[in-house]
């Protein structure tokens, strides 16, 4: 069953960075793109633990989850280094909500890129969710925010196999992985769409 996720709105006066539209983001040069992503990804990175910080956090990924709803700007995202830096967050966050936001965006790059470069994790990240799953298969409520994530890695994979001739490495998808969707589609989770 399918639960439609409330829409996502970010605090423009507590974000750090400029907020720029999705617009502006696809047809950024180079030099400006590296510096958005760069500030982007120091934020992201803070290890600071107060509830400020989190709060910081949640709200850099309530506007990357409106960004990435782009098809342009989601390929160019899930293709910089911005997307590892996801990968550790989703990793080390002691922060559920957090951990949820960081799955939501994931799924979004997935389901929106039209083009994935060379050399992106997305077998890591198809690896930590599954992990994160299992670990946690008793939490519906995680499970909710991290299948949709999963499922829309995978069927990003799909569609790049499709394109190419050689499957690439960093497309391998883990068994584990088809072994816990299938564990949770037999009890019959609920989940939020991306």
């Amino acid at each position: 069953q399918i639960m439609k996720q409330v829409p996502l709105r970010f605090d423009l006066k507590t974000l750090h960075i400029p907020t720029y539209s999705a617009e502006k983001l696809s047809s950024m040069k180079d030099m400006d793109w590296n510096d958005f992503l760069q500030r982007v990804c120091s934020l992201l990175d803070s290890t600071e633990k107060n509830t400020g910080a989190a709060r910081s956090k949640l709200n850099l990924l309530y506007y990357l989850c409106t960004v990435a709803v782009h098809k342009e700007v989601a390929s160019r995202l899930i293709s910089s280094q911005l997307f590892p830096v996801l990968i550790q967050q989703l990793r080390a966050a002691a922060n559920w909500d957090i951990r949820a936001k960081v799955a939501r965006v994931i799924g979004l790059l997935a389901l929106h890129t039209f083009k994935l470069g060379e050399n992106v994790p997305v077998s890591e990240a198809i690896t930590l969710l599954t992990e994160l799953m299992r670990e946690n298969f008793r939490n519906s409520k995680l499970k909710q925010c991290l299948l949709p994530a999963l499922g829309e890695l995978l069927y990003l994979i799909a569609r790049e196999e499709e394109k190419r001739e050689h499957p690439r490495e960093c497309c391998v998808v883990p068994l584990t992985a088809y072994t816990v969707l299938m564990r949770c589609l037999r009890e019959g989770v609920r989940l939020f769409h991306c």
